[in-house]
């Protein structure tokens, strides 16, 4: 399993249940605790739990659809 971790502007639940659907239709995904966001984190980190680590493309792309950002990061 890898950790993936996306500097978001995810700022509360509606907009975490917004990218919700988006981010539970990536089949690479962990289906049980697959991602979160820390809302109260300054970055709003997003973090994904995968199967494969080279869909943070398909991540970001998938928030973008929600109308949110995500910009990957290798630091926390």
């Amino acid at each position: 399993m890898e950790t993936l971790n996306f500097k978001t502007n995810i700022q509360c639940s509606r907009c975490v249940a917004a990218v919700t659907p988006f981010l539970n239709n990536i089949p690479s995904v962990a289906h049980i605790d697959g991602w979160n966001v820390d809302t109260d984190s300054a970055d709003k980190i997003l973090t994904v739990q995968t199967t494969d680590n080279r869909i943070g493309q398909e991540i970001q792309e998938a928030v973008k659809r929600a109308g949110y950002q995500a910009e990957p990061t290798t630091h926390l």
